[in-house]
């Protein structure tokens, strides 16, 4: 019986260890891929209304990036807080992007309900694809990226934003 027990007990730690082992694994965060970058800055977006949104047009400028989706729980809850912190950076220069990772309908139909001032762009498969180049391995979301004006990536963040995390992030420029 005690032998049972002790199996039993090995196993659970064993199935906990891989338990955590997989969900760090799926949540890291690794190095941006080389040249991402270059991508992420060639690239264009459509903005909600059907207007291009060529991404180099925001270099120069602090500019926070904020892969989020419409049916993302953990990203419509930090979209107050982005709101709020673009409101107090904006008149210092600072550019707020959110590339809404879901359907065109959908973030239409959310941003009707909710407006946000800051830029929105549709990235679908694409914008999904740039998160990843960005070090979001396991692209989920929220995810987010600080950039300098220079353009070149200095935080990055996967998970829900606090208060403190764009504190700390609005010092570094």
């Amino acid at each position: 019986m005690r032998r049972r027990a002790a199996a039993y007990a090995a196993a659970a730690a064993v199935a906990a260890a891989a338990g955590v082992g997989y969900g760090w694994w799926t949540r890291r965060l690794v190095s941006p891929a080389a040249g991402a970058d270059p991508a992420f800055w060639g690239a264009t977006l459509d903005t909600p209304s059907g207007e291009p949104l060529p991404l180099r047009s925001l270099l120069g400028q602090p500019l926070l990036v904020n892969f989020w989706a419409t049916w993302c729980p953990p990203c419509v809850e930090e979209l107050p807080l982005l709101e709020s912190f673009y409101q107090q950076q904006k008149a210092k220069g600072w550019r707020l992007l959110g590339i809404a990772i879901d359907q065109p309908s959908a973030v239409r139909s959310w941003l009707q309900r909710s407006p946000l001032s800051f830029a929105i762009a549709l990235g679908g498969l694409q914008g999904s694809e740039m998160s990843k180049q960005l070090g979001n391995a396991a692209g989920g979301l929220p995810f987010s990226v600080l950039f300098s004006p220079r353009g070149e990536v200095l935080e990055r963040k996967l998970g829900q934003l606090s208060a403190a995390d764009l504190s700390g992030w609005a010092g570094r420029i």
